[in-house]
């Protein structure tokens, strides 16, 4: 079984993959207007998809490969680590790229 399919149970009730689709397409939304980045990672559904902890990594790694967004502080708080290069700090697509990379090495995604 891996971690994606894994019943967590504070998730208890909702599939993993569903709760976490459902408060990334409720961040959308909310963050649409938000020019900052640091008011959009302070948003409720934000929070409770770190919440999910290790369930939500998967599916961080999968949209960030789809199209870059900020999962970065998500992906850090849950997983303790930064695999983004000093230099690349700020730049989405090789910061989403370099998050990609370690969830291959890691064999979290393909």
């Amino acid at each position: 079984m891996s971690i994606a399919t894994f019943e967590w149970p504070a998730l208890a009730g909702e599939p993993a993959a569903e709760r976490f689709h459902r408060l990334a397409s409720q961040w959308d939304e909310e963050s649409a207007v938000m020019s900052s980045v640091t008011q959009m990672m302070m948003l409720p559904s934000y929070q409770k998809i770190i919440g999910m902890g290790w369930a939500a990594v998967p599916f961080m790694l999968e949209d960030l490969k789809r199209e870059p967004r900020h999962w970065f502080a998500a992906l850090r708080a849950i997983t303790d680590t930064n695999p983004v290069a000093p230099e690349d700090a700020g730049n989405i697509q090789k910061m989403a790229d370099a998050w990609v990379q370690w969830g291959r090495r890691n064999h979290i995604v393909d």
